[in-house]
């Protein structure tokens, strides 16, 4: 049996579908906030949770994405008393299994529910993400969608598109597709849209034959012949020329090209995947890109998110490309002290992986003889701007010193658990840190006036943790 939340503030309706997954044996968790109910997704494996749009504390819409990462990875069905199709929509968009409303029959909740716990059960595969992943590197939450959709796209042949910011990796995305397809043995031909004059954009792809134009001295295969029985990687496909992209729709459509001044066509069984980090779909009604050719090439989609998103992964991030860097420039292997991985976790890595990359080679160069690397071996810019992070908690300057104005500071308040016998130092150091806990959340939901979003924003704290340190404090909005 499967483990069920219901995030709903409204008593009956709670209790209505609380009763019915309990009759068909699953066991049922009930929270009226988003602070509760991030409270049982930290403790607990939760398989479905039906999800109130509105909610004391907050937008369940605006919550979901930090409800599906949660550790469980849990589907979620949106259930709401109002009539809102845009609600519905943007609720399917952010990852909702279905969406519901509170005026639906008992039947149509629990069909809603068996579905989706019967396809949940299917698709617990072992060998879903089993995948080989030679330079994909992370655990967070946040990069094991991208891990489940790797695992789907390899086992077809359909078109790829993968977006996120520059420097996320999208390549290695990329490759890790191609790695673990039934393609693997043949070629992975890289093409760089960015850099593709649009007077030779043809004859890159479909190359050409001997003495088709001046200079053509022999007959040259293009890209997409290279990638006969492999895979076709256009990197920046937002850049490629708007001249070539209907030639190209049909080759892809057709898997058939015409090299430049040829008059016979020749086959090409390759396997298409893109990366942008442009917005293709406004590109479309902006005229700028074909949205034929955008809807053939995004048959599976994967979004790669930033390096700020999935800041656990950094330390091992930074230890794979570590040890490669080493080998580059033949020195022994370095650790890392914990004041180093701190600062790395503190910066908040605008470039992504590609600046992360950047900053260890640039640090490597700088403690060539060092065994183990320290803060002061990074430069002083990203050490500057992670000390500022840590200490300040946010981008906007440093805390004020006085979080509640109306109590004694915090520096009291430690100063008066150590009169008389001297505490334990676990527990002392617990109440001390709760102090500053209590006062900083306090401090930090006034000045944002109980909006989470700049709350998250100002302290960077995801979503998940500030409902979980609120909920642990009793602190609301």
């Amino acid at each position: 049996m499967s483990t069920i939340l219901v995030l709903d503030d409204d008593p009956d309706i709670s209790t209505i579908i609380s009763q019915l997954a309990e009759d068909a044996g699953h066991t049922v968790h009930a929270a009226g906030s988003i602070a509760d109910g991030m409270g049982v997704l930290a403790s607990a494996a939760v398989d479905l949770v039906f999800l109130d749009v509105r909610l004391p504390d907050g937008s369940g819409i605006d919550v979901l994405p930090d409800i599906r990462k949660a550790a469980s990875r849990p589907d979620v069905i949106i259930i709401t008393g109002l009539g809102d199709p845009d609600g519905a929509e943007l609720a399917i968009q952010n990852g909702a299994w279905d969406y519901i409303e509170k005026t639906s029959t008992l039947k149509q909740i629990m069909f809603s529910m068996d579905r989706a716990l019967k396809f949940r059960e299917k698709g617990r595969k072992p060998a879903l993400v089993a995948i080989r992943r030679d330079d994909l590197v992370g655990e967070s939450p946040a990069i094991q969608p991208v891990l489940e959709n790797i695992a789907i796209a390899a086992s077809g042949d359909a078109g790829v598109l993968i977006t996120g910011e520059t420097g996320t990796g999208k390549e290695v995305i990329a490759r890790t597709i191609h790695a673990n397809s039934n393609r693997a043995a043949k070629s992975f031909v890289v093409l760089d849209c960015a850099s593709l004059p649009e007077s030779l954009a043809e004859g890159e792809l479909f190359g050409h034959v001997k003495g088709s134009f001046t200079g053509a001295s022999a007959t040259r295969t293009g890209l997409v012949g290279q990638a006969d029985g492999g895979t076709l990687f256009l990197d920046e496909v937002g850049e490629l020329p708007l001249s070539i992209q209907a030639t190209f729709l049909r080759v892809l459509q057709e898997k058939r090209y015409r090299p430049v001044g040829s008059t016979k066509e020749i086959a090409s069984d390759f396997r298409l995947v893109a990366a942008t980090n442009r917005d293709l779909e406004q590109m479309c009604a902006d005229g700028l890109f074909r949205s034929d050719l955008y809807y053939r090439i995004k048959a599976c989609a994967i979004q790669m998110p930033p390096l700020r998103e999935r800041a656990e992964d950094i330390s091992l991030i930074s230890r794979f490309h570590l040890d490669r860097l080493c080998i580059k420039y033949d020195t022994p292997s370095k650790e890392m002290s914990e004041d180093f991985v701190s600062a790395l976790t503190n910066y908040d890595w605008p470039g992504n992986i590609r600046e992360l990359v950047q900053t260890l080679e640039r640090t490597i160069m700088r403690a060539m003889a060092e065994a183990v690397l320290y803060p002061e071996h990074l430069p002083v810019d990203i050490r500057a701007k992670a000390v500022r992070r840590s200490l300040s908690g946010h981008e906007g300057g440093g805390v004020v010193d006085e979080f509640v104005p109306s109590v004694p500071g915090a520096q009291d308040f430690c100063d008066a658990l150590l009169e008389g016998e001297v505490p334990p130092f676990k527990s002392y150091r617990k109440e001390c840190l709760a102090e500053v806990e209590v006062r900083y959340l306090k401090r930090l939901l006034a000045q944002t006036q109980g909006s989470i979003k700049d709350a998250c924003r100002l302290s960077g704290l995801s979503r998940t943790r500030l409902y979980v340190l609120m909920k642990e404090h009793n602190i609301s909005k």
